[in-house]
């Protein structure tokens, strides 16, 4: 069987896309973290199935709510006391190794604004005010501007919703002039961190829905791992020129590629699929717990990311010439991607405030 110290000797770190109140309290997140877990993701849809989906948070959120708290500012206190807790479980691995990162996600109302989404990521990291903690930031037009600011800042950004090699290559480019702006204003880049999260399994479905109205089967559950590694490749063309070169010498860190939405969701496919085929040094997999738990049963460990990459050109290149516009995929995968974390926040902050007033009213019967 599998361990997590067989992928950290090969170079990657495994983080829980997961977090929930007595997950943190109750000693479930430690024991992970003994067994070699090295960091922690939440998106709204997580935090909005912690929340609204248990009971875990009712007495925090009542208290809130009788000191006239509103709905925003519940919410996050909650997620704040979440993040900052996981955040001070894996500190010892952020001092030993570097790693043991937690992130948080500013609202995703703010995808398409630059300035909202500095101010809201300022906010969020003064409040946490600690080191491992990453502000998540969409992968979107209006988000690069504000990645390359915070960076600038000293703020450690995840950048979150990358589905293409162009949005991944915005990231990349964000994140070295962050830092090349720092240090010519003689600041310390040393301590700062990124993750670009490259989404995998909502490409497959994506487009394998496009190829199965065409009758093509041989590219089903191929094109996710492909992209990805070609971004992978993409990732060490980066890190190997001078232009990097120059960061390093300065303490700058590698942006990480981070596998995301690793999941399977067809269930044809192997479970650890996502998990089994990105394997490799300076990456991070985030994963579900029931996608961990499956690959510590059953995975396979191997260096495999740096590898096929003819092969996974050839299958990019041949969907194209199907008709298939991975461009446009992509695309669209992001805005459904932003839509879908909109609408987890929305319905939990009205959860919040119909949960909020109920407890006023009955405290003023």
């Amino acid at each position: 069987m599998p361990t997590l110290r067989e992928l950290s000797d090969l170079g990657q770190a495994v983080w829980l896309d997961y977090i929930r109140r007595s997950f943190v309290v109750g000693g479930e997140l430690q024991q992970w973290i003994d067994r070699g877990v090295r960091g922690v993701t939440a998106n709204p849809t997580i935090l909005e199935k912690a929340i609204d989906g248990s009971s875990d948070y009712d007495e925090h959120l009542a208290r809130l709510a009788r000191e006239g708290k509103s709905a925003d500012q519940i919410y996050e206190a909650l997620a704040l006391e979440d993040i900052g807790s996981a955040a001070d479980l894996l500190r010892p691995v952020y001092d030993q190794f570097g790693d043991g990162f937690v992130s948080l996600e500013v609202s995703p109302s703010l995808a398409h604004d630059t300035q909202g989404t500095i101010v809201s990521a300022q906010h969020l990291f003064a409040a946490l005010s600690r080191p491992n903690v990453f502000i998540k930031v969409p992968a979107t037009e209006e988000g690069f501007p504000a990645i390359e600011e915070l960076i600038r800042q000293g703020i450690n950004v995840n950048v979150t919703l990358i589905f293409s090699l162009a949005q991944y290559e915005a990231s990349a480019e964000a994140y070295l002039r962050g830092l090349e702006r720092r240090i010519e204003e003689g600041k310390s880049i040393s301590h700062l961190a990124s993750v670009a999260s490259f989404f995998v399994s909502r490409v497959d479905t994506a487009v394998d829905k496009a190829l199965e109205g065409i009758g093509n089967r041989d590219l089903q559950g191929r094109i996710a791992v492909a992209n990805a590694k070609l971004a992978y490749a993409r990732f060490k063309e980066i890190c190997s020129g001078p232009r990097w070169e120059k960061l390093a010498r300065k303490g700058g860190k590698v942006q990480r590629p981070l596998w995301a939405s690793t999941g399977t969701k067809n269930p044809n496919y192997s479970d650890t699929l996502y998990v089994d085929e990105l394997i490799g040094p300076h990456t991070v997999n985030t994963l579900p717990p029931a996608t961990l738990e499956a690959f510590l049963d059953h995975g396979k460990v191997a260096l495999t990311v740096g590898s096929e990459l003819g092969r996974a050109r050839s299958e990019i290149d041949l969907l194209a010439k199907l008709g298939i516009d991975l461009n446009q995929v992509t695309e669209q995968l992001t805005v459904d991607g932003v839509a879908l974390f909109a609408k987890s926040f929305d319905t939990l902050m009205a959860s919040i405030a119909e949960k909020s007033e109920k407890l006023r009213s009955s405290a003023q019967a």
